[in-house]
């Protein structure tokens, strides 16, 4: 078995697989229509791994959650083989870093919020 995907609050399906096709430059896997303003939205990482499912949120409790899916911590981290290229195309395209790199014993990394305030680790493993 393995994780295939998982559900990702958003507040607008165009507004999130914009952000994400043009800040982090994810593939739009699926957009399809179910019906009733629901609509089933697959994006990944441009060279594969799990997928999010982009939801919009339905109900109060929903909408609070968009944007604190970690509650506060680093939610999501985004591997990379060239951490320098990618951070330094992140930024051009305007996403949000934290931090400056920083050089850990696992790894170069970067914390970044994405479009609602989630925060992500880019990083790129280090030799254990």
């Amino acid at each position: 078995m393995k994780i295939t995907h998982f559900t990702y609050l958003v507040r607008d399906y165009d507004e999130a697989i914009a952000w994400f096709t043009r800040a982090l430059s994810f593939r739009l896997v699926e957009d399809r229509d179910l019906g009733g303003g629901k609509r089933w939205v697959l994006v990944e990482p441009n060279c594969g791994g799990v997928r999010l499912l982009l939801a919009k949120a339905a109900t109060p409790e929903q909408v609070a959650h968009i944007g604190a899916q970690g509650g506060g911590r680093v939610f999501l981290f985004l591997q990379t083989e060239d951490f320098a290229r990618d951070h330094a195309a992140f930024a051009a395209a305007g996403v949000h870093f934290l931090e400056p790199p920083r050089h850990e014993v696992y790894g170069t990394v970067a914390v970044f919020e994405d479009l609602y305030g989630n925060r992500w680790d880019l990083i790129e493993p280090g030799a254990m």
